[in-house]
């Protein structure tokens, strides 16, 4: 693995863009990051990528559009083992909430080397506070890849120590197939689905609603599907990325003002559910930590991301 550029604050986040296999065709990007005012030694997060782009094609993502293929065990590994190695040499890690989350490039399920590598960490490193993090848009052809993640979930990573997230969208069908444009599973698959996963001790699965404005999120129709007691609800503005900006999509949920998801938030509520309004920090906005892929920009314009960085910034106002 070959750094090709890095920026962001140390204090808050850094996104790493990486080529693999000595060829420019094969990149990735990775993230670490922190949650103030949380400091990194009781909580640190990375972010991964698990394949080379991505074939789903989420209007809000920039990862969609070029897909080179599937990441290799070790190469997943390596994105972990450089952020690691960078503060813990010896592999012993003793932050009491290691998060690693599988949702930078690429739809997870779809490549079966996550599980792999979610069997591995456990033997890699000393870390007792690891929190394996996967999101996924629930693709309808990926059985074996859930039916493989509830085992290495009760093997590994039972008692809370698992988080699984299904990004949802909106409520409407119509609406989520245009947010989503691939085959995935309807409300009763991944009801069911989530009711053979969760153990107790367990955490609550998720399901996240980017928000977008005239894109229904109807509490009700949640509600009818799914049991508060297996889900909670995570709610979270549209981060500005290029995709987002070419869908004229604009976000329900303003990251300047929390108000404005109060009643959302309330609906949900009334209907038994738990809710994290998760807005974060705007600045990693700028940083592009939790939004937007860099690769893309990279691999288009050669630009690089401290230079993507002060557009995005200027793009964005001064706020």
């Amino acid at each position: 693995m070959r750094i090709l550029d890095v920026f962001g604050k140390e204090d808050l986040a850094k996104v790493y863009v990486a080529s693999m296999r000595d060829n420019d065709k094969y990149m990735v990007e990775f993230v670490e990051s922190t949650q103030p005012p949380i400091p990194r030694d009781k909580k640190w997060v990375l972010i991964v990528s698990s394949l080379f782009g991505c074939p789903v094609g989420c209007r809000m993502c920039d990862a969609g559009g070029k897909f080179f293929g599937k990441l290799k065990t070790d190469e997943i590994l390596q994105q972990i083992d450089y952020l690691v190695k960078k503060r813990y040499p010896d592999g012993k890690i003793p932050v009491p909430k290691f998060k690693i989350q599988f949702a930078r490039m690429g739809e997870p399920s779809m490549n079966p080397n996550v599980l792999d590598a979610l069997a591995r960490l456990p033997e890699v490193y000393d870390a007792p506070g690891l929190l394996p993090s996967l999101s996924t848009v629930a693709p309808a052809n990926g059985k074996d890849f859930f039916e493989g993640l509830i085992k290495i979930k009760d093997k590994y990573y039972s008692n809370g120590r698992f988080q699984l997230q299904f990004s949802i969208h909106s409520t409407n069908s119509a609406s989520r197939d245009e947010l989503i444009p691939i085959k995935k599973w309807s409300f009763e698959e991944i009801a069911e689905y989530g009711a053979r996963f969760h153990k107790d001790g367990d955490k609550k699965i998720t399901l996240n609603f980017a928000t977008a404005k005239g894109y229904e999120v109807d509490p009700e129709n949640v509600r009818e599907y799914f049991d508060p007691n297996l889900f909670l609800i995570k709610l979270t503005p549209l981060n500005p990325t290029v995709r987002v900006k070419e869908s004229r999509l604009e976000s329900a949920i303003d990251p300047y003002d929390s108000n404005s998801a109060a009643k959302i938030v309330e609906d949900f509520k009334s209907h038994g559910f738990d809710v994290i309004l998760s807005i974060g920090e705007v600045e990693e906005n700028k940083i592009g930590s939790n939004c937007g892929q860099y690769v893309t920009q990279y691999r288009t314009t050669q630009t690089s991301i401290k230079e993507g960085y002060e557009t995005h910034k200027y793009q964005m106002g001064s706020n």
